[in-house]
């Protein structure tokens, strides 16, 4: 049962990447799928559960590769060794991300374009609060307990920070070059978030 679940979120997925949500119907689905109608209204209500499955897949494995991109740096190699920079942290994961754009396509129009139309903005706070926020919101607050950026209002300051690279994440999916609008964002990106660091003491 896990496996034809999978497998029609996966057909779902490549299907409203390439079509859009409006264009791809459910025949269209479990042919892809490869199978049965009624398995897909076993595992799902409709078309648009289908669809919330897909973007909150999508959004998981967004949020993944980036903390194990975080987890994956060396570890401390002392008891006194200082705690790892937060605002240093946040930016590596921001260009983490851009540096992901690059490559996927089906991230910019599921989550980004399609999910908010399709499931309504309530929904997507939903979403972006559970794989995004919430975990940004955090790593802000460290980097303002630090003393590395200015103690500005966190949740204004997270919601700025997401609407900022979901819009880079579009600009460069859309780019006929994709890595030299990433180089250009990151540019525009890292010169605005200078704007919030603090003065070395």
């Amino acid at each position: 049962m896990a496996d034809t679940r999978q497998a029609l979120v996966d057909a779902a997925r490549a299907l409203f990447t390439e079509q859009g949500y409006a264009a791809t119907g459910t025949e269209e689905i479990v042919a892809a799928a490869r199978v049965t109608r009624g398995a897909l209204y076993h595992h799902f209500h409709d078309k648009t559960d289908l669809f919330r499955a897909v973007m909150e897949q999508m959004a998981r494995e967004v949020a993944e590769h980036l903390i194990d991109a975080e987890l994956s740096r060396p570890p401390a190699t002392s008891p006194d060794q200082p705690p790892a920079d937060a605002w240093d942290e946040v930016r590596d994961g921001l260009r983490a991300f851009l540096d992901l754009c690059v490559v996927t396509d089906d991230f910019q129009r599921i989550v980004l374009v399609e999910g908010p139309a399709v499931l309504g903005h309530e929904a997507w706070d939903e979403l972006v609060a559970r794989h995004g926020s919430n975990l940004l919101a955090e790593w802000l607050s460290r980097a303002v307990e630090q003393g590395r950026i200015a103690p500005v209002p966190i949740q204004p300051l997270t919601r700025l920070l997401i609407a900022m690279i979901s819009e880079s994440s579009l600009y460069i999916a859309r780019a006929d070059d994709r890595s030299a609008a990433r180089q250009a964002m990151g540019a525009v990106l890292d010169r605005l978030l200078v704007g919030l660091e603090l003065p070395a003491s």
